[in-house]
This record gives C-alpha cells, sequence and structure tokens, in this order.
C-alpha cells in the first residue's frame, strides 16, 4: 500500500487545451495519475448531434489524440495511469480507437478498461411515470418530453473504475461519471480504504473537485486574473494525496499560474450548491470544517472534509429534442447605438410577425451596453460607442428557422446608420437538445466493466 500518490488533471471539459496531458506529464513526471473531464452538462447533448450524423461518433475523440500525445512518455518508461469520462455515449467505440493508436505505436500491452451500464434511456422510457423521473428543475413529468428523448445517462461513481483498475488498467474509460469520483477512484485503489471510510473518501472527492476544472484551481478566471504570472503557460494542477485522506493542492515548478488560498477558496466554492451536502454517488460530503494552510509557495494543504453514507438515488443527465435554433449578429458603430441595435432586433421581429412565422422564443442582446448580465451591471450611457446587436431564436418549425437566416443580411444597407460586421454569411440553423436532469434508484443501474 503506498503513503502517498501524485494526481494530476489535464482537462476539465471537452475542447480544453490538448496538448495539456503530455506537458503536464512532461513538467511533473513523477504522476501517478492523470485524470481528464470531458463531460459538461451539456457535453452528451452536442455527442447526441455528432452521433445523429455519424454512428460512430458517439465519444470524445480528441482523447485518442491525447492517448498518442502520451505515447513517447510510456514508451521512455513512465507508469502514468490515465482516468477519463471521454468516452461519453460510447466509451467502447473510444478504447477500441485509442487500442489502435496505442497497437500503431508498438505499446499494445496497455490495458483499457472500460465502465458502462451509465445508459439508463430504457429504464426511464419503461417506467415514465415514476416521481424520481420527475425534471428536478420544474418537477415536470418526463412523460412530456418522452416522445423526444435520445439520451439518458446516470452519474456513476467511483467503485466501477476501481475495479477496472484492480483487473490491472492502465487506462480507464467511462460514459457519464461524476467528476471528483475520477479522482476518488487511485485513492481507493491505491490506499485500500472502505467504501464507507467517509471522512477519507470526502478528502479525496474534495481534492477531485478542486482539480476537476483544470487551470481554474491554478489562476484561470480568478478575481485576481491580472496579477496571475505567466497566464500564457498557465499550469495544471495536481494533488499529493496522503493515505489519511489530507492533501496538498500544487503545479508543477515550471509552469505559470499560481495555487494560493485564494485560487483554492473561488474553486471549492465553485459549483458548490449546499456546503454542507455536496452530493456524489460515492457519498456526501460536508466542507464547513474544511481549513486550508499555506504548506510552501505554490502549495495548500487541504483538511477536514466529512463525508456520510451516500443517498439510494443516481442524478440523471438526460437530453431530448428541443427543436431548432439559430442567431445573427451585426456590429453597430456611433450615436445611440444601443437604441439603434435594439429597433435593429425589433426590424427581424417585425418581418417574422408580418410574415406569420413569429418564433416561439426570440431574445434581442445589446452585447456591450450591459445585456450579457443584466441587472447586474449598470448599462453604460455613452452617447458615442459600438455593440454587438445579436438576435437569437428558437421554434419547433424549420420554415420559422429558415426565413429569419435570410432577414440579418439586408439590414446592412437597410438598417442603421453605423451598422457592419456581416462576415461570418447566413445563420445556420441547429438542432436543440434540451437538459433533463432527475434521479434514478441506484438498483436500477446496471453496470458493467470490461
Amino acid at each position: 500500500m503506498k503513503r502517498e500518490i501524485k494526481i494530476g488533471n489535464a482537462q476539465a471539459f471537452w475542447g480544453d487545451s490538448p496538448d495539456a496531458a503530455a506537458l503536464l506529464l512532461q513538467q511533473q513526471p513523477d504522476l501517478d495519475y492523470i485524470t481528464l473531464d470531458y463531460l459538461s452538462e451539456v457535453s452528451l447533448s452536442i455527442m447526441a448531434i455528432q452521433r445523429e450524423k455519424d454512428p460512430e461518433a458517439g465519444y470524445a475523440k480528441d482523447f485518442v489524440a491525447v492517448i498518442a500525445s502520451l505515447i513517447p512518455a510510456w514508451k521512455a518508461g513512465s507508469r502514468v495511469k490515465i482516468i477519463t469520462n471521454a468516452g461519453g455515449l460510447d466509451p467502447q467505440r473510444c478504447a477500441d480507437a485509442c487500442a489502435k493508436v496505442l497497437a500503431a505505436a508498438g505499446i499494445p500491452r496497455k490495458r483499457i478498461g472500460v465502465v458502462t451500464g451509465d445508459d439508463v434511456l430504457g429504464a426511464i422510457r419503461g417506467q415514465p411515470t415514476e416521481k424520481h423521473f420527475h425534471n428536478m428543475d420544474s418537477g415536470d413529468s418526463v412523460v412530456t418530453v418522452l416522445k423526444d428523448l435520445v439520451t439518458a445517462n446516470a452519474y456513476l461513481g467511483a467503485e466501477p473504475i476501481v475495479d477496472a483498475l484492480h483487473k490491472g488498467a492502465d487506462i480507464v474509460i467511462t460514459g457519464r461519471t461524476a467528476d471528483p469520483s475520477l479522482t476518488v477512484a487511485p485513492c481507493v485503489t491505491e490506499f485500500g480504504w472502505a467504501w464507507d471510510d467517509y471522512d477519507r473518501l470526502a478528502q479525496a472527492t474534495l481534492a477531485g473537485h478542486l482539480i476537476e476544472c483544470g487551470t481554474q484551481a491554478t489562476g484561470g478566471i480568478s478575481t485576481e486574473w491580472l496579477q496571475i504570472a505567466d497566464p500564457a503557460a498557465i499550469g495544471f494542477p495536481f494533488v499529493e494525496m496522503s493515505a489519511d485522506g489530507g492533501f496538498v493542492l500544487t503545479k508543477p515548478d515550471a509552469a505559470g499560474g499560481v495555487v494560493d488560498r485564494n485560487t483554492v477558496r473561488e474553486q471549492l466554492l465553485y459549483e458548490l450548491g449546499d456546503p454542507e451536502a455536496y452530493i456524489s454517488p460515492d457519498l456526501v460530503m460536508s466542507v464547513l470544517d474544511v481549513t486550508l494552510e499555506e504548506a510552501g509557495p505554490n502549495r495548500i494543504a487541504v483538511k477536514g472534509a466529512k463525508g456520510r453514507a451516500p443517498t439510494p438515488y443516481l442524478k440523471v443527465s438526460a437530453t431530448y429534442r428541443d427543436g431548432f435554433r439559430s442567431e445573427g449578429s451585426l456590429i453597430i458603430v456611433g450615436q445611440d447605438v444601443r437604441e439603434k441595435a435594439q429597433r435593429t432586433g425589433e426590424v427581424i421581429a417585425t418581418k417574422m410577425r408580418e410574415a406569420g412565422l413569429e418564433p416561439e422564443r426570440i431574445v434581442v442582446e445589446c452585447l456591450g451596453t450591459g445585456d450579457v448580465v443584466p441587472g447586474i451591471v449598470e448599462k453604460p450611457n455613452h452617447a458615442f460607442g459600438e455593440c454587438v446587436m445579436r438576435v437569437a431564436i428558437a421554434d419547433h418549425r424549420p420554415e420559422v428557422l429558415e426565413y429569419f437566416t435570410h432577414l440579418i443580411a439586408p439590414l446592412v444597407t437597410a438598417g442603421a446608420p453605423g451598422t457592419t460586421g456581416y462576415t461570418t454569411g447566413r445563420p445556420h440553423v441547429r438542432p436543440i437538445f434540451g437538459f433533463w436532469p432527475c434521479l434514478i434508484p441506484r438498483e436500477q443501474v446496471k453496470i458493467g466493466i470490461s
């Protein structure tokens, strides 16, 4: 049993820096594990759109390139293990693609573990009237969107990842898995913790929460970002995890950015919800007694997370078809830009209404005048300025969207003086996949490990 392990994170979301994993390992070659988090709440919606076009595109293909980038380190003797939820809607195809890359590079001995079972679409379709399938935000019954459901995936915990690691996996690929569980799994594996050792599991969960968003823990989007050193080379974080559950959050010495009490406190509170009841598949965590202590330059020691037994349910992220959307924008420069932008949006809305194609939803924004955060930032009152007029519509009727796409360009000559910026061509029409959060009893989720 190890007394300490080092776990880094090199992906905060699908679309994050593709060379982060290789660079992190180059800067910190003694890492035992690297986690990569690809799945935000909307990610599976995007994968569902991809899969509609290509049945083999239900996972984050970027991850295959990440595996390829790590091959030189593995050939040089690195024993780092990889844990990721990049499998998305199709973990097995993701694993197969990675296996081909490894075999072609002459290192076929890397064992890839695959965790499945998060797909619970069949369970919802089979019992749609069950109360736990009601929308967690609105309380609506899933029956209202049942015919339009596309995906439904439960957030799995660390246990199946641990099973895969015990079977010898060097790379573990999952579908929907709770973000902190990617970090909990190596701790349980290496330290032999019991599943009811809740305080240690809470510490590992907190460690996972702190590193899951990558560079947010090292100064990214910090309120003191302007004072962050070398933001162009901002580094990804890692934790030095001890067998007793204590850990130090830090970053490679050669990397830019900073790890201090401020960056860690900000990430601690990020998406936290109830600080006494942070619910994950592995446990319910309280951070009310957490302490952060300086343990050296760019080193914060974290202690005090407490845990208790998990709930009998798992959260489900479901998606459903919700019509189509399109958006267009123009730049308006000169006097009274806000008024001009608002009137430009009214012209579009009027034309659609007169054509009998009024959209179900329409929003007109004057970006640069306070509309991004309405009611929070006071709207500037400039007699002369510039703004971006953005109009977005949504509707279940394709013909409404198609008509809208022809209304932006004419405003370059028919709109307000100072109108410019029509450089991206006619707006595109895209499908909308709505988000449906709900719950499912744990016993209804049948997990597979291969």
